[in-house]
């Protein structure tokens, strides 16, 4: 991914924060069939400093069976994202010298990947992965998997084949018109604002903040 210097997002928590948030990622094999892709749900885990993704797919997926442990594999995640006009730039109605442009907020992580097939691993991240995004949903009662029969969640549970992925190179690229003017950016951020694009319109003027 092409970084230029301005766009460029450094802080651990700050990646992260986008993986947690925006989970579903796109994950990238090259295998002995080519390259592939897969949009998965993630759930990021911390322990003893070292970052792993963790997730599962179909059994019927091919994924599982055409990736070795220890092939390289890519994830991308987006967070914020947005068509930016020329004209949402004060300075373009006095010189004249603004072009489109597409704000975004991307993720890149590289890393080994692992199979896990044992119902235990599975178990476990499926558990991780309800948990945190029932709580996310916001509902009064989230759903558990205890909700279902045990005979069911059996069974579901030997329809999928656990994921591991442990972190070794993140690159975050946060391009929200830090090469613009104050002004322009601000003008810019309330535009989307006004549009509904709340999630956009925050990343952009966060980078306005000293501690940004």
């Amino acid at each position: 991914m092409y970084v230029p210097k301005h766009f460029e997002e450094h802080r651990p928590e700050e990646l992260h924060r986008v993986i947690r948030e925006h989970p579903l990622g796109i994950l990238i094999l090259n295998s002995a069939n080519g390259l592939d892709a897969n949009h998965i749900p993630f759930e990021l885990n911390e322990e003893n400093g070292q970052a792993v993704l963790l997730a599962h797919v179909a059994r019927a997926n091919p994924l599982w069976r055409e990736a070795k442990d220890g092939d390289e594999a890519f994830v991308i995640f987006r967070a914020a994202n947005a068509y930016i006009s020329p004209n949402w730039y004060p300075s373009k109605h006095q010189f004249h010298k603004q072009v489109p442009t597409w704000n975004y907020q991307a993720v890149h992580v590289q890393g080994k990947i692992n199979i896990r097939d044992d119902e235990k691993f599975v178990r476990a991240v499926v558990a991780r992965l309800t948990r945190t995004n029932e709580t996310r949903s916001g509902q009064e009662r989230p759903w558990k998997m205890t909700d279902s029969s045990k005979d069911y969640i059996d069974q579901m549970i030997n329809a999928v084949v656990g994921i591991e992925i442990k972190i070794e190179k993140i690159v975050g690229k946060w391009k929200l018109s830090q090469n613009k003017e104050g002004l322009d950016r601000s003008t810019a951020a309330s535009e989307l604002q006004k549009r509904g694009d709340t999630l956009t319109s925050s990343a952009m003027l966060a980078t306005l903040k000293p501690s940004a």
